[in-house]
């Protein structure tokens, strides 16, 4: 019971790192129907940032949670930045283009981003310091689920509540799903359609960081094509919880670190990957809207 226990909350970890990712392909879709390819990248230049920033405070002596918290909140405000001129440079100019010059820009914007941090930085794995102390109550737990898996699945609560609560109560929330349903409607309506993309971008991108920091302290090391791999996986988690729909998103996120911790444990780790994608496949053949997603009639 202890061994299905510990794989259960480990891939409800990993479904909550795929969450946070996941929520910024499935927002960028939900408004211009785009699949931001580079999103993965934004992930990794967040955990990159958290340990310089970390590296540099180490130096100066500061506390570990002080150290924690302001590398957090630097490497999400660096990758929002990066995520608003990402859209500016790469999207913006190619938004009335044929979708397919769209999907080849984020396709070239996430190798431009690959390799300007493998040469800013280095092709080897480098350490990350795990800086999320061990909490005393969970002693007799430490072998199902550890400090840095709760903290993981708290922060993963909170950003899932404050993302629901912008979206269903704020003006940006509500002009968000406005420009979702209808773009020409929304500006004829006095909504700057453009603004409210790049708010999405950056949220997006924020939610992203956020991720990178914490799965980068629990794997405990990093490199530039981490958020490939990050990206690809949650690019999937999107499509199997329904590609545009933000409960989809999450749903989807925890179905497959559900799906890929299980395999691991029961079958053969080098399955994992197998396992994950023929769960794709499953579900584009028999719901190919997703599991949360919705068909959609077009006129002819």
């Amino acid at each position: 019971m202890d061994y299905f226990l510990e794989l259960f909350l480990g891939g409800l970890t990993r479904g909550s790192i795929y969450a946070l990712i996941a929520l910024g392909y499935t927002m960028v879709y939900g408004i211009i129907e785009l699949i931001n390819f580079a999103h993965g990248e934004i992930y990794m230049i967040g955990a990159f940032t958290a340990l310089i920033v970390i590296s540099v405070l180490t130096l100066m002596g500061m506390n570990t949670i002080a150290i924690l918290v302001i590398a957090g909140v630097i490497a999400v405000i660096y990758s929002a930045a990066y995520g608003y001129t990402v859209e500016k440079i790469a999207y913006k100019p190619l938004r009335n283009a044929p979708r397919l010059s769209a999907l080849i820009s984020a396709i070239g914007m996430s190798l431009f981003l690959q390799n300007y941090v493998l040469l800013a930085q280095t092709s080897d794995f480098l350490p990350f310091p795990n800086l999320i102390p061990d909490f005393e109550f969970m002693e007799p737990y430490a072998h199902i689920i550890g400090s840095t898996e709760i903290v993981i699945l708290i922060t993963t609560a909170i950003v899932m509540v404050l993302l629901t609560i912008m979206i269903k109560f704020t003006n940006i929330g509500k002009a968000m799903r406005a420009a979702s349903q209808d773009k020409t409607m929304s500006m004829l309506v006095g909504i700057n359609v453009n603004h409210v993309i790049s708010v999405t971008f950056v949220v997006g991108s924020a939610t992203a960081a956020i991720g990178g920091v914490l799965i980068a302290s629990h794997v405990g090391m990093i490199n530039f094509y981490v958020g490939f791999i990050a990206g690809i996986k949650a690019f999937v988690a999107a499509v199997l919880g329904g590609i545009g729909s933000i409960p989809g998103a999450v749903l989807g996120s925890f179905v497959l670190g559900w799906t890929e911790s299980f395999a691991t444990g029961y079958v053969s780790s080098d399955y994992e990957d197998v396992f994950a994608f023929l769960f794709l496949v499953l579900i584009l053949i028999f719901r190919p809207q997703g599991i949360l997603g919705r068909s959609e009639k077009h006129k002819l």
